[in-house]
């Protein structure tokens, strides 16, 4: 796929590290020019832009896609990865917490995507990619306020798929399995017994591993690229066949 971005202006929400940042690196790999929108722009490497956005900010959000146009032209790509993680049961979190994390989660997708459509109409390759998660269609454990959220993300996904086709706009989300990202990394490290409790996460996945980032990175670089014209809507899962498949279990 090397070249198939060429001439083309991505950004790429919550790219200064983890999931964001293997993306925003792919992108670039396949000829995109990347500004990244992060609340640590400083972290981020090797992109056209590096933006201080907070996405809960709709004055922040505007003053950076305005900073994309003036500096790289237009904007053809909208990748909406920044989020942050919730554990707990229903009880565990308050709702100043629920505010907060559907505030970045969801509502912090929709500021973007308000801001860069106007610029996404006038592209001739329009294509937004929404980070969503296995989360988003499999129950799991003490996860119900992050669920929450990345089943929004998946529904808000196919609504504005629906919307903007006719537009010329595609909108697709990709949704991982438990990933090897900086976020899970700090959640072994706070467990009683960080080698069994990963080993417990690759076992979950059918593949027996953690999904890698550059592998979210791949299937993104798919999902915006003028290759997969013709789909929109989906929720494509890299998950090591963690939502679709029920394998035996291995033989002794």
């Amino acid at each position: 796929m090397s070249g198939q971005l060429n001439g083309l202006v991505a950004i790429v929400t919550g790219g200064a590290s983890g999931l964001g940042a293997a993306i925003a690196a792919r992108l670039r790999a396949d000829g995109a020019r990347v500004a990244v929108f992060d609340v640590h722009p400083d972290a981020a490497a090797d992109v056209e832009l590096s933006i201080g956005v907070d996405v809960t900010d709709d004055e922040s959000v505007i003053a950076g896609v305005q900073r994309v146009v003036d500096q790289l032209g237009g904007i053809d790509i909208l990748v909406n990865n920044a989020g942050v993680g919730a554990q707990g049961d229903v009880t565990d979190n308050s709702d100043q917490e629920w505010h907060r994390v559907w505030d970045i989660n969801v509502v912090g997708m929709a500021r973007v995507m308000r801001a860069a459509l106007p610029h996404l109409r006038v592209s001739q390759a329009a294509s937004v990619c929404n980070t969503s998660s296995i989360a988003a269609t499999a129950g799991l454990p003490q996860r119900v306020l992050y669920s929450a959220t990345k089943g929004a993300v998946l529904s808000m996904t196919k609504a504005m798929a629906a919307d903007h086709l006719r537009e010329g706009i595609r909108v697709n989300a990709v949704n991982p399995g438990t990933a090897d990202t900086p976020w899970i990394g700090r959640l072994l490290s706070a467990a009683d017994d960080p080698t069994a409790e990963r080993a417990a996460l690759e076992a979950r996945q059918p593949h027996g591993r953690l999904v890698s980032a550059d592998e979210v990175a791949a299937a993104v670089a798919y999902l915006v690229s003028p290759l997969a014209g013709s789909t929109t809507g989906v929720g494509l899962a890299v998950d090591g066949g963690m939502q679709e498949l029920r394998l035996r279990p291995a033989a002794s």
